[in-house]
């Protein structure tokens, strides 16, 4: 149950807000904070900050916030306008599947209002969910006819108690009868929005240490009411985020938190009985939620906000009992902050005054921040330098910094954008953010690293990062060379005007280097070679970073020849060309029923006119798993290029041996024979993959190889360790 006094527009306590007021228009509001529905509630609220700011900053100033306030809710509505379903009748029994086994229980307090119990189950029903779960819902002695109305639903488990129980005591109830591995309470006032439930469920999954975890609520009208919780010093609580436009960058990301509402929180059910449930000291409500997140931050681990699983809260509706009810329910909020305080006094220590400097407190775990920026949104299932970097994010989270990423056109296509925000990292994107440079303006001073990918978003952003971030270390991240690939280009189609090209790109990276106080490239070759052309440069390796998965299948069980990569690149597309012309025709005299699967994406017409019985142009494939597990070789038949190649990386990742020109692999410290086959002219480069594809013990040398280079210097573990001596 929510546990945390009310907020005005501004952020500061309603309570706090009214102190000026006169004494019966103030119990006035007071008792209409009791008795009046969410909605109505916060029309009282807007219009008594209204009058505040009219009092104290004059009509032109209000006039401003409330068009600013227009604008972020009609933008919200326009960008992720809530699914609801209407509160009225029909309310026809639904029908859950049945499972002895669920991998989550959903606990459902409920006393009286069956309307939003009903929308609630009927939202849940609606929004099926990958992970399986049962339903249970525990009557606190309703009296509207609940338990008999629930009765028809199928397969919703129902616990209905002898006595009030309250808020507290009825979810411990229906966490000692749950099944599943993971508990989720939500409060019967919600209606749960698509992919809520996987959200939470994959945070534990990508986050080990997550013990606790909460969802995004949002207001039936689309305006935001929490993106996690703030605990001041004093033991008071805030709403991070509240009436706010919930689709702004910083509301949109997961992040720790002191806390988060219990009307949708998910807990491993083992921790959760551990720790003794909800600890009825808070009976029968408030405060239970945040003591329960400062319990299981004291157990090692963290509590987690998961905006991408968001629900709808109309606040106010759930469990009670009559002495409660009759009592004022919210007078308990003053009692349990009392007793809450009383606990946890010496951690709050650590803790600001109440309504101080909110953006930092919200973030009070995080001491360093790392922003970077790239030519366009990272598609790491459509090149390899947007899973290298996206990889590099999860090596720079485990180093301790927080990590905002922006495109230099601030576009947020999907799924892209939510990937990057379920997995912590805090994106830019318009309309909230006018320009990169004008973040930096504003935002610059907080950055310890800024990293520039590619030399295009370096060339307009060195000057802005060195003079707005003096604090942080500025990196060009070349990802490759570009000139050096340049230049071999023109050097295998022979034409000056590409030799041109390549000479002014040189001078422009050679002058980044320069500038920028430290420079990474992908290999020792491009170290080696930088070391000659730009001497005084502090230069470092960063290079690709992998998940090594091993192989999926043996040798026999294998057929067909794998080419992966995006054509977005030209060093792919004349690579396909020059394999399926020069190379492909010898191949097929030894083996005549072998196909290649050619896979990337935005193949051009001329690689399309490729397309035989024996050649497939595949395009883009969003899961590229079954072709390392299926094919018997990969080839990478590149005749110009720089930098360490993702498609070799993938396959050696996935034990699929390589058949590779030395470009290719150029800087990966394979060696002929033994960790991949080797050849530069088509007679070679057929009778390698000839030889690859009939040698089984070869095959099985190749493979073992590969898997032991990809550990030794393409994994997450020797990526941490070249950034650890890089960053601090």
């Amino acid at each position: 149950m929510v546990s945390r006094p009310a907020k005005d527009p501004e952020g500061t306590t309603a309570g706090r807000s009214r102190a000026g007021a006169p004494s019966a228009y103030r119990a006035l509001l007071e008792r209409l904070s009791g008795l009046v529905p969410g909605r109505l509630r916060l029309a009282f609220r807007y219009w008594h900050r209204a009058r505040q700011i009219l009092r104290t900053e004059g009509p032109g100033i209000l006039a401003r916030k409330v068009q600013r306030r227009l604008g972020r809710t009609a933008f919200a509505y326009a960008k992720r306008p809530p699914v609801l379903l209407a509160l009225q009748e029909p309310f026809a029994a639904l029908a859950f599947p049945a499972d002895p086994a669920p991998a989550v229980s959903i606990v459902i307090p409920v006393f009286n209002n069956f309307r939003f119990t009903h929308h609630c189950l009927a939202a849940l029903h609606r929004h099926a969910a990958a992970a399986s779960f049962e339903v249970i819902v525990v009557d606190d002695c309703s009296t509207d006819g609940t338990t008999e109305r629930l009765a028809a639903y199928e397969n919703v488990r129902l616990l209905a108690n002898e006595e009030n129980l309250g808020f507290v005591r009825s979810c411990n109830r229906g966490a000692r009868a749950a099944r599943g591995d993971l508990l989720v309470f939500l409060n019967n006032d919600t209606q749960v929005q698509p992919g809520w439930l996987d959200a939470l469920v994959e945070t534990f999954r990508l986050r080990p240490d997550a013990g606790l975890v909460g969802s995004r609520l949002v207001y039936p009208d689309g305006l935001q009411q929490e993106a996690g919780g703030i605990v001041w010093a004093d033991g008071s609580a805030s709403l991070y985020g509240h009436l706010d436009d919930p689709g702004k960058p910083e509301y949109s990301y997961l992040r720790a938190v002191d806390y988060c509402s219990g009307a949708s929180l998910a807990i491993r059910r083992s921790l959760f009985a551990s720790l003794g449930g909800f600890d009825e000291l808070y009976a029968p409500a408030y405060y239970e939620d945040t003591d329960l997140a400062f319990r299981v931050r004291q157990r090692g681990l963290q509590v987690y906000y998961q905006p991408l699983s968001t629900v709808v809260h109309y606040e106010g509706m759930t469990a009670g009992t009559e002495l409660v009810r009759s009592a004022g329910v919210k007078r308990y909020q003053a009692i349990n902050r009392e007793k809450f305080f009383a606990r946890w006094r010496d951690a709050l220590q650590a803790h600001r005054p109440a309504g101080e400097q909110p953006q930092l407190e919200k973030d009070r775990g995080i001491r360093r921040r790392a922003l970077v920026v790239d030519c366009y949104m990272l598609m790491p299932d459509r090149d390899s330098g947007s899973l290298r970097m996206v990889n590099l994010f999860a090596v720079l989270q485990d180093l301790g910094f927080q990590v905002t990423f922006a495109a230099m056109g601030l576009e947020a296509p999907e799924p892209y954008v939510s990937d990057l925000q379920r997995r912590g990292v805090e994106c830019l994107y318009r309309p909230y953010v006018g320009s990169v440079e004008d973040h930096l303006r504003h935002h610059g001073h907080r950055y310890d690293l800024v990293v520039l990918s590619r030399a295009d978003t370096a060339a307009e952003l060195m000057s802005a990062a060195l003079r707005r971030c003096p604090r942080a270390r500025v990196v060009f991240d070349t990802v490759d060379l570009h000139f050096q690939r340049v230049l071999r280009q023109a050097e295998v189609h022979e034409d000056r005007s590409i030799v041109r090209l390549g000479e002014a790109r040189r001078r422009q990276e050679l002058e980044l280097i320069a500038r920028a106080h430290t420079t990474w490239v992908v290999s020792e070759a491009e170290k080696l070679l930088l070391a000659e052309a730009a001497p005084d440069a502090d230069v470092r390796v960063v290079s690709n970073i992998h998940q090594v998965f091993g192989s999926a299948r043996p040798f026999a069980e294998r057929a067909d020849i794998l080419f992966i990569g995006g054509f977005g690149h030209p060093p792919n597309t004349d690579a396909v060309r020059y394999f399926c012309k020069e190379i492909f025709p010898r191949v097929r005299a030894a083996l005549p029923d072998v196909c290649v699967l050619v896979v990337g994406s935005d193949p051009p017409p001329d690689v399309r006119a490729l397309e035989s019985s024996h050649v497939r142009i595949l395009g883009y494939v969003p899961d590229v798993e079954p072709f390392f597990a299926r094919c018997r070789l990969s080839i990478a038949p590149l005749r110009f290029g720089a930098g360490v190649k993702g498609k070799v990386n993938q396959s050696l990742a996935y034990g699929l041996p390589v058949v590779a020109t030395s470009v290719a692999v150029e800087g990966m410290f394979l060696v002929d024979g033994e960790s991949a086959l080797i050849a530069d002219d088509p007679l070679g480069f057929a009778d390698a993959v000839v030889r690859l594809y009939s040698d089984e013990g070869l095959w099985n040398r190749l493979s073992a190889g590969g898997l032991a280079a990809m550990e030794e210097h393409f994994s997450f573990a020797a990526a941490r360790q070249a950034l650890q001596h890089l960053v601090g």
